[in-house]
């Protein structure tokens, strides 16, 4: 299906911005590590506690963004992040880099990103047509997944040839190369018009969308307990192989680069599976697979076994990941006004990051207290769990119509 030159740069612009943050996956530990010679407490509170302050920054953005045109926002996001993460390389080359710069940075990424994804969700659903929603999420998440193979080694190369702070500048100018593709798009928005004065609980209407639509809540449990378990054993898996089993770097970045060919596979087979088998079933249907196979890590050995182990494991979640993720953007879009689209995202990205964070530092206390293995398996226990958050299934009445849903008395649909 074609989306139009339009989509084109969006696409375009994600594209780039994606593989830059792949590109420096993880390169804020990997300075705290290798150049501040940060230990494991100080590298678990830049990974929690910078994501954590940052969703909490973000709060009160969702409504800021809802009354404001989307592409200025998404530039804007780009440009701050673009402008955060350079003060890096800036900071190590004058030697005056700190712990304190990377906590600062990191904040200040994570609320750009909550930005970023709630004004370019809203812009997604009034850039493509509705039967196209789809198509668009399966491009984006092939495009994720094919990053998430190609990143990770390229740059390990990068940082072994250049130094530690190369990736950062990479994934720096990939977010200006992002800003200048989203202005590319052309063509002014109009600026949401409003019905009424501000209310103090427009702060709060992302959430009570989302905990008062029958079609919404299950999917939002659903993903916020699934994605925070599988995350907060990462860490937990990673003391376990580079620690105790043995494992070298390279065969830990190729345990979990090969599998993200699963997630490229999964993205391209979520629309002919939908079409065959319909959206809600397959959306279902994945959502109890992706559960099943985190279980496993609890059982991964040394050596060339203990590894295939782990490449199975990962290829199976991500190939079910890579088909649920795509299906559940569309679902999330459709199932909200055109009026509430920015609240609703940020709402759920902020807790999706807020709940991440929290169980990241809680199971790396219960790896500590009661080994890895008994953490991973607990969190892979839960997880078999969380499919029971995805029934009943929701009535298609609910389903709601940008076309026929009535503007709330402060916040009428954007006009474009």
């Amino acid at each position: 299906m074609k989306l139009g030159r339009r989509f084109g740069w969006l696409w375009a612009a994600y594209t780039v911005s994606t593989f830059g943050t792949w590109l420096a996956f993880d390169a804020l530990a990997l300075i705290a590590v290798i150049v501040l010679h940060a230990g494991a407490a100080q590298v678990s509170l830049l990974a929690s506690v910078g994501v954590a302050v940052g969703a909490v920054a973000a709060v009160p953005l969702g409504p800021w963004i809802e009354f404001r045109r989307k592409r200025p926002v998404m530039i804007t996001a780009d440009l701050v992040r673009g402008a955060a993460l350079l003060t890096l390389p800036a900071a190590y080359a004058l030697g005056a880099l700190g712990f304190g710069q990377l906590l600062v940075v990191s904040v200040v990424v994570a609320a750009a990103d909550i930005t970023f994804t709630a004004a370019s969700g809203a812009h997604l659903k009034a850039l493509v047509p509705p039967d196209g929603l789809l198509t668009a999420a399966g491009r984006f998440e092939s495009t994720n997944w094919t990053a998430s193979v190609l990143g990770p080694p390229v740059g390990g190369a990068l940082v072994g040839l250049l130094g530690p702070v190369t990736t950062v500048a990479a994934d720096a100018v990939s977010y200006l190369l992002s800003a200048f593709g989203i202005r590319a798009i052309g063509r002014e928005e109009t600026v949401p018009e409003r019905t009424g004065t501000p209310r103090a609980g427009e702060l709060l209407d992302g959430w009570r969308h989302l905990l008062t639509s029958r079609a919404l809540r299950p999917l939002f449990f659903n993903v916020l307990l699934n994605n925070a378990l599988i995350m907060a054993g990462s860490p937990v898996l990673a003391v376990l192989m580079l620690g105790g089993l043995g494992f070298t770097p390279w065969q830990y970045g190729l345990a979990f680069a090969v599998p993200c060919l699963g997630g490229l596979l999964g993205s391209r087979l979520a629309r002919p599976l939908a079409t065959r088998y319909g959206r809600h079933r397959v959306l279902r249907a994945s959502g109890v697979l992706r559960a099943c196979w985190p279980i496993g890590l609890a059982f991964v050995g040394p050596g060339p076994s203990g590894l295939l182990v782990v490449m199975v494991v990962e290829a199976g979640l991500i190939t079910c990941c890579g088909i649920f993720n795509p299906l559940l953007v569309t679902e999330r879009l459709e199932m909200t006004p055109n009026d509430r689209v920015a609240r609703v995202l940020a709402a759920w990205s902020v807790t999706g990051k807020a709940v991440t964070a929290a169980l990241t530092a809680l199971w790396g206390l219960l790896a500590a207290l009661l080994g890895a293995r008994t953490a991973l398996g607990l969190a892979g226990v839960l997880l078999l769990a969380t499919p029971l958050l995805l029934w009943p299934r929701p009535a298609a009445t609910e389903r709601p119509s940008p076309a026929t849903v009535p503007p709330s008395p402060a916040a009428p649909p954007p006009t474009r």
